[in-house]
């Protein structure tokens, strides 16, 4: 069992496209991310919400990062907003938002963090990323990445 992928949780996003009709708004700021050790073993298509197997045990924690993670409006570091963005430009629609980044965290051995929808009673999962190595930060900023194209990028062109 380990990490060893980066993605979308199909069966939020199949939600949201089906008679369930599931209403994620991917612009929220209270929008939450947790972190999880090497030891889970995410999969995209059946996984589907924090506090939910197998996102239920083995949450990382510590100073700053409390259990279920940090929303979106809090993890600011200087000010700058994380608020994310949706836009669509020649078939592609792209999810983006600033560098998530928290002062003075301290936990131990976080590989792996669970973007998922607080605002919904079901906590529904929304992207997963694999951070490739185990982080432990001690009274520093941990920060979160993105790349310059965005958190994820669909192509809806054939």
């Amino acid at each position: 069992m380990a990490v060893t992928a980066s993605g979308i949780y199909c069966a939020t996003i199949v939600d949201v496209l089906d008679a369930t009709q599931l209403a994620i708004d991917l612009s929220l700021t209270s929008h939450k991310i947790a972190l999880f050790p090497n030891s889970i073993t995410p999969n995209f298509t059946t996984d589907t919400a924090w506090n939910v197997s197998p996102y239920n045990t083995g949450e990382v924690t510590g100073t700053n990062w409390a259990s279920g993670g940090v929303a979106l409006s809090a993890a600011a570091a200087g000010g700058t907003s994380t608020s994310p963005t949706l836009t669509a430009s020649s078939g592609t629609v792209v999810y983006d938002m600033a560098n998530v980044a928290v002062s003075a965290t301290t936990f131990s051995n976080a590989r792996f963090a669970l973007l998922y929808a607080d605002a919904l009673a079901g906590n529904n999962a929304i992207l997963g990323l694999n951070f490739g190595a185990d982080y432990s930060p001690n009274a520093g900023l941990f920060e979160i990445l993105f790349d310059a194209a965005g958190v994820f990028v669909i192509d809806l062109t054939p």
